[in-house]
């Protein structure tokens, strides 16, 4: 990430030299510099033994007529009556290299649905983009809708860019129980300006989640690890103060940007169904369960 952001500012001092030719340039290059898909997966559920469905949802093209695929994996939950919870990743790599942090939802508790964005693995399109990206998630949260009937069970997960990516949909959309952000930032150029980059104004992928934790109307959750290098805690700490009550904020002490040891997985575990009750209780109260039209 941080090699990226460098590349960027480079991007962005050669498109202002550009004029408006350079625009189309910087947001092009900008792109490829944000977003680091992987289109080979090192492992799949079924190499962890994991029971799960192939999924491929259709979604409109942004720049022209037809439809693109975005491609999921359902992990159905031990136990009946299991909530179920949108996994949303972030800007690198793809579902198999994110498989440990989807199994661990899982054995948390939660039936998941996890996509790669249009550009990421094995879903159509190319060059990612944020308008990309909050499409193929209400098109993901389509089929969570499908899947799970009652809006008591239905959570939203994401975690770095996917955390900023859960708040746009659980502020935009209706029908879930609650919004769990892990590692998450305020925005884009505001990851830009923590390197002291002056090039944030210039930026075409805000994914402004502070504006979006401000509108959300749902219970919400915050986790961030206190050593993290990628995204500072404070971000979250600010996500925290901007969204309205309820909600719950967990720092994870010495915990890193991708936590790859299950640093404070016990914290994370009791705070996840403590929030869970939370939610469904607040859901219930707005006259869930709710049946999808």
């Amino acid at each position: 990430m941080n090699r990226s952001l460098r590349l960027t500012l480079l991007a962005v001092v050669a498109a202002v030299s550009l004029g408006s030719a350079g625009c189309v340039y910087l947001e092009s290059k900008e792109r490829e510099l944000v977003f680091r898909p992987v289109r080979d997966y090192a492992r799949t559920p079924a190499d962890l033994g994991l029971a799960h469905e192939e999924l491929w949802l259709a979604v409109p093209r942004l720049d022209g007529p037809g439809e693109e695929r975005v491609h999921g994996w359902w992990l159905p939950a031990a136990r009946p009556a299991a909530p179920t919870l949108l996994y949303l990743h972030g800007v690198r790599w793809s579902l198999g290299n994110n498989l440990f942090r989807i199994a661990r939802w899982r054995e948390l508790g939660f039936n998941v649905l996890a996509i790669d964005y249009r550009g990421f693995g094995r879903s159509d399109g190319e060059l990612p983009s944020e308008a990309q990206i909050q499409a193929d998630a209400r098109a993901a949260w389509v089929e969570v809708r499908r899947r799970e009937p009652r809006e008591d069970r239905r959570f939203i997960y994401g975690h770095s860019l996917g955390a900023a990516v859960a708040l746009e949909l659980a502020a935009g959309e209706r029908g879930a129980a609650g919004v769990i952000a892990e590692a998450g930032f305020t925005s884009l150029p505001d990851v830009v300006a923590e390197r002291s980059l002056p090039v944030g104004a210039l930026l075409t992928q805000r994914f402004d989640a502070l504006d979006r934790a401000r509108a959300l109307t749902i219970p919400s959750l915050f986790i961030h690890g206190t050593a993290d290098s990628v995204v500072p805690s404070a971000m979250s700490e600010r996500l925290y103060a901007a969204a309205p009550t309820p909600k719950r904020l967990l720092l994870i002490d010495g915990g890193s940007h991708s936590n790859f040891s299950g640093t404070g997985l016990t914290e994370v575990r009791r705070a996840v169904a403590e929030f869970v009750d939370l939610a469904q209780l607040a859901a219930q109260g707005r006259g869930a369960p709710v049946t999808m039209r």
